[in-house]
């Protein structure tokens, strides 16, 4: 072991950190100052991880909920010997750099989670430290414990307060995440000052009641305090922990530190210059001794972990062959072998049955056919199962306690549910999928953004979507979900608008692997939709052609695109507009987003340039004038709804066969 100091080890955490942000001029250096100390405990003494090999199955798992203060974990892989190099440092929020200004996955190797927007984070490991909890209960087998490993989250002020992780850490105490380990950095500092102004929670009490074991106040400028603190809380078997860590923010700055100066702004060259002198670091920007490098590299250490676990895995191998086979599929993220085969016999009796009902009982009806071929497949609902729809013939739910279970009553919670959610598709082994209505899906939002972002395959369920829903009013109504989801990059949002459509929208999104799917059904029963064939293939591009004119390819005089029930609509309007010798196509637009996607040839068949066009979807009319190259029309609702019966309301707003027809012969004149 290297003489190197604890203190000296925290010191350069401190040095790199004030450098860095004071080279990009821009950046928060206060925390990682603040809890440098608390670092050198967890990474040099607790955590496992092998710089190596970032994706190690058996590691622990490390978030930054305060991800402002990315600077800490950024010198923490760079130190410890992760590919990331002193160069790297000294990009700190550059275009391209991989030490962009938050913490993302998939940029930095070593960060397991993109952070930033408060709470989030200590969200995303209760949903890690729920699939590793999950996982093991699965796969582990005495002596075999092939799953097994802690989660860590540094949070601060800023997620005690946001509403988020109140809902979330509720939950973990619920399903008591004994792995999930949680220290606060309770220094008292917010952007707009001393906190005590605007946030006075007893939070031992808080966690207490949440079903925690909370541990402090802890010095967390005391390096073997941290430690001890750390190993007993490790040593929790039923709840998740909170540990207390008191710090002081910007430690080591004589003339900022515990002020709320040095929360978000570069010291300056001259306080630079001070804080050197007040820590005793006496080296260059950028530049630490070999000695600190090896005190804080973990190289052979990581290799050594991981070569143990192999070892064991390979035992596990050996025992359970199948087990193990499943395991590294399902960490993979690789569907069944037979997935083709599956998703196509449920398209057929959808085919066959032509049933007319809600397509949130579709998707009831495709999740009873496809869920018993996907142990993965994680479900769920906030409080609303027997109205979403979501389990499926035979799913237990984890209320029971049961860690196998594979449906979740999330309760009242939805942006927490779909935090959560993200954190156990980050983690693996698991496709989760969650419901509510349409109209809340505004309480999710920043999380459903966060899915988007860090192109995770998450499937949100949004039910009741539209006026349709009926007496419920405005207030359930939604007009601008929909586009609104539609304008979150990566995000594909599917409306199918039968029971075979919803097959297609469902093996979408479980295919999908780049990105979050948005599947939003309704609350009234959607007519079988007549189609000139049942092409899987042709739906699943987005956009397709569901009947062409009467008189034949190549001979309609109008467009009608549709989405969702809505097709229903257009399907009589064009039998309507035949009976007057009006050629009409009918265009089901399921997914615009993937339709998009589609190449040119495509695109240009389904709608012919220069054709007039009515779209016709019961949301805000905005997004649908893009796919008009000549004369077109949208028939959508730019207002709030109102309280009646949704025959009532369909009416009251033109969605009628006659207005169709009206708009297609103003269209034509």
């Amino acid at each position: 072991m290297s003489h190197v100091s604890a203190q000296t080890m925290a010191n350069a955490v401190r040095a790199l950190s004030m450098d860095a942000v004071q080279k990009a001029k821009s950046g928060h250096p206060g925390m990682p100052m603040g809890m440098a100390d608390i670092a050198v405990a967890l990474w040099t003494r607790h955590l496992r991880f092998n710089p190596q090999n970032p994706h190690w199955a058996g590691r622990d798992r490390f978030i930054l909920s305060n991800g402002h203060g990315s600077m800490l974990q950024y010198a923490l892989l760079h130190l410890t010997g992760f590919d990331l190099s002193i160069d790297d440092l000294k990009a700190f929020r550059q275009l391209h750099s991989k030490t962009p200004g938050h913490p993302e996955v998939d940029v930095t190797p070593g960060v397991e989670t993109t952070t930033g927007p408060l709470g989030q984070g200590i969200a995303n490991g209760v949903g890690m430290a729920l699939a590793e909890k999950m996982l093991a209960a699965e796969f582990n087998r005495e002596g075999f414990p092939v799953i097994d490993n802690h989660t860590y989250v540094f949070l601060g002020d800023g997620c005690m307060m946001e509403g988020i992780s109140h809902e979330v850490c509720s939950l973990a105490g619920v399903w008591g995440l004994n792995k999930l380990i949680a220290i606060y950095d309770d220094n008292g500092i917010s952007i707009d000052g001393d906190v005590r102004g605007w946030f006075r929670d007893d939070t031992r009490a808080r966690f207490e009641a949440y079903g925690w074991d909370v541990i402090g106040p802890v010095d967390g400028h005391d390096i073997d305090a941290m430690d001890k603190a750390i190993a007993e809380a490790k040593t929790s078997q039923e709840k998740p922990v909170l540990i207390i860590a008191k710090t002081v923010i910007g430690k080591g700055s004589p003339n900022r530190a515990g002020t709320a100066k040095v929360h978000g702004e570069a010291l300056g060259d001259e306080e630079i210059a001070n804080t050197r002198a007040s820590i005793g670091w006496n080296h260059p920007p950028f530049e630490v001794p070999a000695e600190v490098y090896e005190a804080w590299d973990h190289r052979a250490e990581g290799e050594r972990i991981e070569n143990e676990w192999k070892a064991m895995f390979a035992g596990y191998e050996a025992q359970y062959p199948e087990l193990a086979a499943e395991l590294k599929r399902r960490l993979a993220g690789d569907l069944p072998a037979d997935w083709s085969d599956v998703v196509m016999n449920a398209i057929c009796q959808a085919a066959e049955a032509e049933e007319t009902v809600a397509t949130r009982k579709a998707s009831q009806k495709a999740l009873n056919a496809l869920a018993p071929a996907l142990p993965e497949l994680l479900g769920g609902s906030a409080d609303l199962t027997g109205s979403n729809l979501t389990n499926w013939t035979g799913v237990k739910s984890l209320n029971t306690g049961d860690a196998t279970a594979r449906h979740i009553s999330y309760g009242v919670r939805e942006f927490g549910m779909s935090a959560i959610m993200n954190g156990v598709a980050l983690y693996g082994g698991f496709i989760p999928y969650g419901a509510t209505f349409l109209t809340f899906s505004d309480y999710s939002r920043n999380a459903l953004r966060m899915a988007a972002l860090m192109k995770r395959r998450v499937i949100n369920v949004f039910t009741h979507d539209s006026i349709g829903l009926g007496e419920d009013g405005p207030t359930h109504q939604s007009v601008e979900h929909v586009p609104s989801l539609r304008l979150i990059p990566d995000m594909d949002v599917w409306r199918p608008a039968d029971t075979v459509e919803t097959i297609v929208a469902w093996a979408a999104a479980l295919e999908r692997r780049d990105g979050p799917s948005s599947l939003v059904f309704t609350r009234q029963n959607c007519a079988f939709v007549d189609r000139d064939e049942i092409d899987a293939d042709a739906m699943a591009r987005g956009g397709y052609v569901a009947a062409e004119a009467p008189a034949g390819e190549g001979e309609a005089d109008v467009i009608l695109l549709a989405t969702g029930s809505e097709v229903e609509l257009a399907m009589k309007a064009r039998a309507e507009l035949a009976a007057r010798n009006v050629q009409a196509r009918v265009v089901s637009m399921p997914c615009a987003d993937v339709f998009d996607r589609q190449d040119a040839e495509w695109r240009t068949k389904v709608l012919t340039p220069g054709k007039p066009v009515l779209a016709i979807e019961a949301s805000r009319t905005d997004g649908w004038w893009k796919y008009f190259s000549g004369r077109g029309d949208v028939l959508g609702v730019d207002r709030f709804g109102e309280s009646a019966p949704a025959g009532v309301l369909w009416e009251r707003f033109g969605f009628t066969v006659e207005n169709v027809v009206a708009k297609v012969d103003a269209l034509l004149k």
